[in-house]
């Protein structure tokens, strides 16, 4: 079985300021903006990182399930853990496994050649788990939350090339990786001392809550072949924490070159 990892989804407050940010100090562009989300009160832009995905969005209505994320872990931050699985048995295995482990399904959709199956993030202790597959079967091309092709001329890799990680925090992680990794099917892994679980492309590591936020996804490792530049623009913009770390939309971004 294979997970990869294909697309963050952050929630933010406001859209508009956060995808200037993260277009501008990242050095990505936007590549679609989904009118479908609008069902659920929201607004989205997504921008390819790589091969994959940054997609922020937004509420436009009171009462909506991504207002009220942003009201329990005060503000902007990490939302969704957006992953394709190489086949729809496997899929459907992954399925079964969260709802052998007490995980309620949030959402799912099927339709012709894409399935996509939400478990809820409250199940999850962390972040919605998002488990999508598509019968093209390609991790590097068609993606139906991107309208499946025709992103690919907006793809930027001179300033940020990929995703490499993803960090979840819970006040005790090693359970928290340990549900996870029953829920995916991964085993355990170390990472710098932390617990971890190894997808096909990211790893996620599973930290302690020390920002006052609760459990959450708090941040994204990122392959950086301009660190300069994204540093410069951080500055700018208010997002610069160190020479590793730059902070937007309420989400740790560590530069890894």
């Amino acid at each position: 079985m294979t997970i990869q990892l294909r697309q963050i989804c952050l929630v933010a407050e406001n859209l508009a300021p956060v995808i200037d940010d993260l277009t501008s100090i990242l050095g990505i562009n936007s590549c679609y903006v989904d009118p479908g989300v609008g069902v659920f009160g929201l607004e989205n832009n997504l921008m390819a990182v790589g091969r994959n995905f940054l997609e922020v969005v937004a509420p436009t209505q009171p009462n909506t399930a991504g207002g009220r994320y942003l009201e329990r872990r005060g503000g902007d931050g990490g939302y969704m853990v957006i992953t394709q699985i190489d086949t729809f048995e496997n899929q459907q295995i992954l399925r079964q496994r969260a709802l052998d482990n007490g995980v309620r399904i949030a959402h799912e959709s099927q339709r012709e050649g894409w399935n996509l199956c939400q478990l809820h993030p409250a199940d999850m202790r962390a972040a919605f788990l998002e488990l999508e597959y598509d019968s093209i079967e390609d991790f590097n091309g068609h993606w139906n939350p991107v309208g499946g092709d025709g992103w690919e001329d907006r793809v930027k890799q001179d300033v940020t090339e990929d995703f490499l990680g993803v960090e979840l925090q819970g006040d005790n992680p090693l359970e928290l990786a340990a549900h996870w990794a029953s829920v995916t099917d991964c085993p355990i892994a170390e990472q710098a001392g932390h617990p971890c679980i190894n997808f096909n492309n990211v790893t996620l590591r599973f930290v302690p809550v020390t920002d006052g936020r609760g459990p959450g996804l708090g941040g994204l490792d990122i392959k950086v072949s301009n660190r300069e530049a994204i540093l410069q623009q951080a500055h700018k913009r208010n997002c610069y924490v160190s020479d590793g770390r730059v902070d937007i939309c309420g989400t740790r971004f560590y530069l890894k070159d």
